[in-house]
């Protein structure tokens, strides 16, 4: 009971100083997550243990847990900003960095860990499926600050949000197909990842994230038009269609991840969520308050004498994944994708492609279905480096990109 408090008066603590301070914090060298993130180093078994998660129970189940139900809200957020019909009037951009690009960046990642890290090939490619999509809960940290917002041109930011939260999802089929392979009692493991993962659990997500969000959708619409709210449900429709969501789609062993987003979409395009969202200001109240605990847990349980025991290896595979993962895909990708034709823009949207609680979330799946943790220490550790990096970037190259569009307006006129 004393940790549970502990824990209660960390969050709110945390949640409450942050608050105050986000128009400093979003100008500073620092983001929310990371700050929450130190607070949780402090506080947890390498700082000053007050807090210890292992006496809560299973901390690494309570961790996965924990981060689903995060990039669920994470992931509801960010349907809510995007315009109507954004993905269809941009399908071509979203087709090549999803269909080309994740797969290259997840090929990439698997070969770095199998050549630097010497993992086999079938635990490199679970590492290379955990760390290949962009996270949307760091992402929309940075993309959606006063900063961003101010300096960043929307194609770079709605479409770098967009993309994380399509990729969050679309990444479980990759981790789990090695992971089939490496189960030693499954005895068709393609057979299983074809009609189980890919059409009941892919497949049904789609089908139920679409179900609920017109169901929910259309509840909403009708309430309105009959007056049978006293108050602007707006936010708490939107938070319980999340919640339930990610509990139907678990029950029914979807993809409850690929199942929320694709409710918020529906949802978002029946009643003109992304309006909505911006007088509710959705996407600043889920960064300051719902996303925040998971980034202190993550503190909390970094698994340092695991990254002893990687050497020198452990280094050089973070510093090759930072640098090579995306940042060389996209330029590459950049002269055929209309929305970020740019070099410039490109190289930006090559290096803002945070890893971070998707990872997490990933590495925890591969702990609970193989036993193994090296997901879990190779992830975790990236997801740190990539936290730093991308945290105290963030508001720099906002402001550089400034100067630079600035100094093109000046050129071209």
């Amino acid at each position: 009971m004393i940790q549970l408090n502990l824990a209660l008066i960390t969050i709110g603590a945390v949640v409450l100083v942050l608050g105050m301070l986000s128009r400093i914090i979003d100008r500073s060298y620092l983001t929310m997550p990371l700050l929450a993130f130190i607070v949780g180093v402090v506080l947890g078994p390498i700082g000053s243990g007050l807090l210890t998660p292992d006496s809560w129970g299973d901390s690494y189940k309570l961790l996965e847990e924990c981060a689903r139900v995060t990039i669920g809200i994470s992931l509801m957020a960010i349907a809510l900003r995007i315009p109507k019909h954004y993905l269809f009037d941009h399908r071509r951009s979203f087709i090549l960095l999803l269909g080309v690009g994740m797969l290259a960046m997840f090929l990439m990642s698997s070969l770095m860990a199998h050549w630097i890290l010497g993992l086999p090939v079938l635990m490199a490619l679970l590492i290379g499926g955990a760390i290949c999509p962009t996270d949307p809960v760091v992402a929309s940290s940075i993309v959606t600050g006063g900063l961003a917002r101010q300096h960043l041109p929307d194609r770079f930011r709605y479409v770098l949000s967009t993309e994380s939260a399509i990729n969050d999802g679309l990444a479980y089929p990759l981790v789990l197909l090695p992971v089939l392979l490496l189960l030693p009692n499954e005895s068709s493991p393609w057979l299983t990842w074809g009609l189980r993962v890919i059409l009941w659990e892919i497949g049904g997500a789609v089908a139920l994230g679409a179900l609920l969000g017109w169901v929910v959708g259309k509840a909403l619409l009708v309430a309105e038009h009959k007056k049978s709210l006293d108050h602007s449900a707006f936010l708490a429709t939107t938070l319980a269609l999340t919640l339930l969501t990610l509990g139907v789609g678990k029950f029914l062993a979807t993809d409850s991840v690929l199942a929320v987003f694709v409710a918020g979409m529906v949802f978002s395009q029946m009643v003109g969520g992304s309006d909505r969202a911006k007088e509710n200001k959705i996407q600043e109240t889920v960064n300051l308050f719902f996303t925040l605990p998971i980034f202190i847990f993550l503190g909390l349980m970094l698994p340092v004498d695991s990254w002893f025991e990687l050497g020198w290896e452990g280094i050089w595979f973070t510093i090759g994944i930072l640098a090579i993962r995306r940042i060389p895909v996209i330029l590459a990708l950049s002269p055929f994708l209309p929305i970020w034709n740019n070099w410039k823009l490109a190289l930006m949207a090559g290096h803002f492609g945070p890893i971070g609680i998707s990872a997490l979330f990933y590495a925890m799946v591969i702990l609970d279905k193989t036993g193994n943790n090296i997901a879990w220490t190779v992830g975790s550790l990236v997801i740190t480096s990539s936290l730093i990096i991308h945290g105290m970037t963030a508001a720099p190259l906002a402001r550089l990109w400034a100067k630079v569009d600035e100094g093109q307006d000046e050129s071209e006129a």
